[in-house]
């Protein structure tokens, strides 16, 4: 789990859409291995929100997660192997972990088909928030940096009052 981030990535949803509750947020990436995507998924719930889980099939969350988020906190979650952000108010992209793959020929075949390029984007709604845990490497090229739907150098500056206020609490009690 990544507790702290996903209440960086909450805060910075809520700050830039105005809400959680009701907005479609698609998860895209190594979804097995990303601890950030686990906690999100379970915060998300919490708030409301429905998700997509996009990656390879490979790369899925586990499915006891899955279960588990759709018990205790009702989320409505949906999956597919393809990127499709029709309807997406929300994008949180992490990376594909290539050293977890044997074979490194596979990890760039699918580093590249999840890879949000400004092709990707084309169609993508103009109300869009782009989020990453960052650092982001291959997954989200340069170029969609400038595009206004990118929110993860906001996302990453929230960190430091978001952290500062765990600290706090986790002192002052």
């Amino acid at each position: 789990q990544h507790p702290t981030q996903t209440l960086i990535d909450l805060y910075t949803i809520k700050k830039v859409k105005g809400k959680i509750s009701g907005l479609k947020v698609s998860l895209l990436g190594d979804l097995k291995h990303a601890r950030a995507m686990r906690s999100l998924l379970y915060g998300l719930g919490m708030f409301g929100a429905e998700v997509t889980l996009i990656s390879p099939e490979s790369l899925r969350m586990d499915a006891e997660i899955i279960a588990e988020a759709k018990e205790r906190f009702g989320v409505s979650v949906s999956q597919r192997t393809e990127i499709s952000l029709k309807g997406c108010d929300v994008l949180y992209v992490c990376r594909i972990q290539k050293e977890r793959f044997s074979d490194q020929y596979e990890a760039e075949k699918m580093q590249n088909e999840f890879r949000v390029d400004l092709a990707v984007l084309r169609d993508a709604p103009q109300g869009l928030a782009i989020l990453h845990p960052l650092p982001k490497i291959d997954e989200i090229p340069p170029e969609v940096d400038s595009d206004p739907r990118a929110k993860y150098f906001e996302q990453a500056k929230n960190g430091v009052p978001v952290r500062m206020a765990v600290l706090h609490k986790c002192i002052k009690g």
